[in-house]
């Protein structure tokens, strides 16, 4: 018996320490310590019974409260995640697209390097070819050349009734005519240049006399600039 009146004063100082803490909250229901120890036993407990549901209730809220705010901070935390997840994914995508890019120029670089290697071999090819012939045609040219000899003042028309080659022989007899024979035979071709008439030109065209050797030229030039 004496335990069960300890037990109840300890639970009426208990609620006494409560409702001061509480008197701030709901100054209107709050008792005085007199008041709660002339409550009957069955209203005390009715009492107490409602402090400790309020309290539970109280206590409920915050943690609903708190599991609220921890589940939207982890979905937060979650969006961002997702966000840093999806930034790391397109920048690697980008890096590997820049990547792609890069050795594809670096290709293509090499490419037009390895055309530009074979573009100036094939240029210096051509221009060493063009100059062989062009030293070919130089070459070709002065031999024509220095086998020509050039007959001027032959009427036109005259080749028609003797052969160009038959007038050169009847000059270089006429002239020359220790050497007339022997060089006349070295013709190889004769003709009139240009080739066609020129209504303008009041002078008849120069007959072009090529000679097998250029040494029968020069026989011809030094006996002309002996004689």
């Amino acid at each position: 018996m004496q335990d069960i009146h300890r037990k109840i004063d300890k639970m009426k100082r208990h609620r006494a320490m409560y409702q001061m803490k509480e008197q701030d909250k709901t100054p209107g229901k709050q008792l005085n310590e007199v008041e709660i120890g002339n409550l009957p036993e069955k209203e005390f407990r009715i009492m107490i019974v409602k402090m400790i549901q309020d309290l539970g209730n109280r206590m409920e809220a915050k943690i609903e409260k708190m599991q609220e705010m921890c589940n939207k901070d982890l979905e937060e935390l979650k969006n961002k995640q997702t966000e840093m997840n999806n930034t790391m994914t397109e920048m690697k995508n980008t890096l590997e697209g820049i990547n792609s890019r890069i050795t594809e120029a670096e290709e293509q670089i090499s490419d037009l390097e390895d055309r530009m290697v074979e573009f100036t071999a094939a240029e210096q090819n051509k221009e060493k070819s063009m100059k062989r012939n062009e030293d070919s045609l130089r070459d070709l040219w002065d031999n024509i050349k220095c086998k020509n000899i050039c007959i001027i003042g032959v009427p036109e028309g005259e080749e028609r009734e003797k052969r160009p080659e038959k007038i050169f022989e009847e000059i270089i007899v006429k002239n020359f005519p220790n050497m007339g024979k022997e060089i006349a035979t070295q013709v190889q071709e004769a003709q009139r240049v240009p080739y066609r008439i020129n209504p303008r030109r009041h002078t008849p065209r120069h007959i072009v006399i090529k000679l097998a050797k250029i040494k029968d030229k020069e026989k011809l030039l030094k006996a002309a600039r002996e004689k």
